[in-house]
């Protein structure tokens, strides 16, 4: 019997992007399957986070479509955008972007915040987060009294919290160490494929795309390679 066909998660369809004369996509497609971990690569410049913001409706393409379980993200008004990507995306940055005043706890707590959750719900779900990235003990500090491998899994635990459909990662191991940056990737990918979630992971290193499912490159704005990750 065969398997019944996937409906992408994601899709974009001849995507162009400039920024005044530099064409920055230049015609991109790309399928990402549900569940499935992508990464993207290329080299500084490339392309590969403009894509990435066009995927998740930060940006507007100039040409082509995105699609996210067959919604049409690209033409949505900012507004359905902002709640696109409070409601059904997650993100996680190099530098993981945490607010250095808030707890730990705080800080995973405040997508849930900024959606509606009532403060006592929104913490302890942030505090059961932070356990599952073996954090339970850093809920009440604050990033500056953290490695920088535990302020990423906080960053990381705080784009979960919702539990996003898509978790985009931009380099998000890029500030640390090979040690520490194992690590980080272990117990994402740990967490993303037990809830389910489909990950967009942009690197420029080959030992992190390894983790992925399937990879694709990124040069001069288009899609020049793709395959199975090792």
């Amino acid at each position: 019997m065969s398997e019944l066909p996937t409906t992408p998660v994601l899709q974009a369809t001849g995507v162009r992007k400039s920024f005044g004369q530099t064409q920055a996509l230049r015609g991109v497609d790309v399928t990402i399957n549900p569940g499935e971990v992508l990464a993207v690569m290329g080299p500084s410049g490339s392309g590969k986070s403009t894509l990435l913001h066009c995927l998740a409706g930060v940006l507007v393409p100039d040409e082509g479509e995105v699609v996210c379980d067959g919604r049409p993200v690209s033409t949505l008004g900012e507004r359905d955008r902002s709640r696109l990507r409070l409601d059904t995306f997650g993100f996680v940055f190099q530098f993981g972007q945490l607010l250095p005043d808030l707890t730990a706890a705080d800080n995973v707590a405040l997508p849930l915040l900024l959606a509606g959750t009532k403060r006592t719900d929104a913490v302890r779900r942030a505090r059961t987060w932070l356990d599952r990235f073996g954090l339970a003990d850093k809920a009440g500090q604050v990033p500056g009294t953290m490695s920088g491998g535990e302020a990423q899994r906080v960053a990381i635990a705080r784009a979960m919290v919702t539990e996003p459909r898509v978790l985009f990662a931009d380099e998000p191991t890029g500030s640390l160490d090979s040690l520490a940056a194992e690590q980080v990737l272990t117990a994402m990918l740990e967490q993303v494929r037990l809830c389910g979630t489909t990950v967009v992971l942009i690197t420029h290193d080959p030992r992190t795309a390894s983790y992925a499912d399937r990879e694709i490159i990124v040069r001069d704005g288009r899609i020049s390679g793709a395959g199975v990750a090792a």
